[in-house]
């Protein structure tokens, strides 16, 4: 597997000419007010021009979506195949589909979107149309197949974006099948912010010489982001809320484990007269919409969200990220936090742990391969981990970290990058 690396970067383009992006393209980019590409975009999009497979690791809000659709987009009006967009949740899905219909409009491609929530008679009736761009979540796409209402023989590109977290949310069978179904004579794209065994595994056996496109160390939090840790009692952790939404002005996104301590926490912020609404798998797609658009209205100032139901958050502008309950796994951290501090931008993120979460808090320093900084606040009693020490020790070997050696499957005549 070749490695291209995007830190530290060299000089990146100052537009979106000498990409190799078509004229058109460009002129539509312009229009939607892309004028300087990303480094992931600066990157991905020359080798993803080359039909080369690649994986791009890169955090959430550094234009992953623009780096895969612009290619796309560009490749289907040249060739007869079809794309498809793997995603982990209905609410990315719309996302990503917004953002290829803006820039494939003009080209006359059709996209749709394959997702739970939505009466699948009416997306069989799009699909008679023959979209060129499929974006589905695992789940719903399956069921396709196995209804056989769809078929995938002629997909030329296949896209998994957050790779990671559609294994997490347990997937691998649902993508396996999916893969036997595709073309194998294809390009294939990985985006994912961190890179586990797994996705190493899926890369071994379905991608071919790919080429890994890194624009920060695989897990890491975004540059501009401060971190806070507040060690309290799980009886304290209410009242450390609500001081602490008196520190901040702008919008704030909170993170519970459990989507019925999401609605607690939402009773609790109402009442204490923040306007807030909340994304967890029981709220209607409907109602997830609502709350999402809300939030980037100005509606609602804090929006509350379990870790599933917030794949697709994507709103600019957002001050804080508060880790009320501390994630299930510490990739969860890395995606998380990476709601903040997007594009350049400053931002913050706060984590409550109670004393008996030391060992999470370790596995989030190794991950993001640094300790988080303890903060106490004058009002709320602060307790402590019982050593110290240990975080410590575990920053210098958490900071030491190989490089994993990415397997590959050869491809005839594969060009070295």
């Amino acid at each position: 597997m070749n490695l291209i690396k995007g830190f530290p970067v060299e000089q990146p383009a100052s537009d979106f000419y000498g990409l190799g992006i078509a004229p058109k393209l460009i002129e539509t980019l312009t229009r939607l007010k892309f004028k300087t590409p990303t480094s992931i975009q600066h990157k991905v999009i020359p080798i993803a021009l080359e039909g080369k497979d690649l994986i791009g690791i890169a955090q959430t809000g550094t234009g992953k979506t623009i780096s895969f659709a612009v290619p796309t987009v560009q490749q289907l009006s040249i060739h007869k195949f079809r794309a498809l967009v793997l995603v982990p949740t209905r609410e990315l899905a719309l996302q990503v589909e917004e953002t290829f219909i803006k820039i494939a409009s003009r080209f006359g491609i059709r996209t749709v979107s394959l997702i739970g929530g939505d009466p699948i008679r009416n997306q069989i009736r799009i699909l008679q149309k023959l979209p060129r761009v499929l974006i589905a979540t695992p789940g719903r796409l399956l069921d396709f197949l196995e209804q056989k209402k769809i078929r995938l023989h002629d997909i030329g590109i296949l896209v998994l974006d957050e790779a990671d977290r559609m294994l997490d949310m347990g997937f691998a069978p649902q993508i396996e099948e999916i893969f036997k179904n595709v073309n194998p004579d294809r390009q294939t794209m990985f985006f994912s912010a961190t890179m586990p065994a797994a996705i190493m595994k899926m890369v071994a056996h379905y991608m071919k010489a790919p080429v890994c496109v890194e624009v920060a160390p695989s897990g890491t939090a975004a540059q501009h982001l401060t971190h806070e840790l507040f060690i309290v009692r799980h009886e304290m952790k209410k009242d450390l809320l609500a001081k602490l939404l008196d520190r901040y002005r702008g919008p704030i996104l909170l993170f519970c484990r459990t989507k019925r301590g999401a609605s607690r926490i939402s009773r609790d912020l109402r009442t204490f007269g923040h306007s807030c609404a909340e994304i967890h798998s029981d709220r209607s797609l409907a109602q997830r919409r609502a709350s999402l658009e809300g939030f980037r209205l100005g509606k609602y100032r804090v929006l509350v969200a379990t870790d599933i139901a917030s794949r697709g958050i994507d709103v600019h502008g957002i001050e804080l990220v508060i880790n009320y309950d501390l994630p299930d796994a510490p990739e969860n951290y890395v995606h998380r936090v990476g709601r903040t501090g997007r594009a350049g931008r400053a931002g913050h993120a706060i984590s409550l742990a109670t004393p008996d979460q030391k060992r999470d808090i370790l596995n989030i320093e190794q991950m993001i391969r640094m300790v988080l900084p303890v903060s106490q606040h004058p009002d709320i009693p602060s307790a402590s981990f019982e050593k110290h020490s240990a975080t410590r020790s575990f920053q210098k070997r958490s900071l030491v970290r190989k490089r994993p050696n990415y397997p590959s499957r050869s491809r005839k005549g594969t060009n070295s990058f």
